[in-house]
């Protein structure tokens, strides 16, 4: 048995924890939404799945289908949405923590409520989009569950 090869993070950090959460779209064909990370925010014309930081008392399920209704004018439901796989990822200022959550059930079509770019993207199309470091693992256990 092999493991990858990580820099482990302290076991303490000053760093703040950032808990955001995260879909995976599909559509009927298996193809997966990213959306690029718009102008003046970090990582800008990165790839990433779609959602957003959770708001006070707020469930990580009730938040992504909040952040999908803002970010993407679409309308879906907690019970829509099953889990994928989490991000723990340490950046140099915070640390990310990032449940994923697949969806391939929702009203309405897609559209770039944030100016973002959006793109529907094939199995073996994902390499050709740069992604941040917390996102690019979850690609791995998405495709276990697509």
């Amino acid at each position: 048995m092999s493991c990858i090869d990580v820099t482990i993070p302290p076991v303490t950090s000053n760093r703040p924890l950032l808990l955001v959460v995260a879909a995976a779209l599909i559509d009927s064909e298996g193809r997966v939404l990213l959306a690029e990370r718009p102008a003046g925010k970090a990582m800008t014309g990165l790839r990433e799945f779609p959602g957003g930081k959770l708001g006070a008392n707020e469930t990580p399920e009730a938040a992504l289908v909040r952040e999908l209704r803002e970010e993407l004018g679409i309308e879906t439901s907690v019970g829509c949405l099953w889990p994928v796989g989490f991000a723990s990822h340490a950046y140099e200022e915070f640390h990310l923590l990032m449940p994923l959550f697949s969806c391939r059930m929702w009203s309405g079509e897609p559209q770039p409520k944030e100016g973002q770019r959006l793109d529907w993207v094939r199995k073996q199309d994902f390499k050709n989009y740069e992604m941040p470091p917390a996102d690019a693992p979850l690609v791995e256990a998405l495709w276990r569950v697509v």
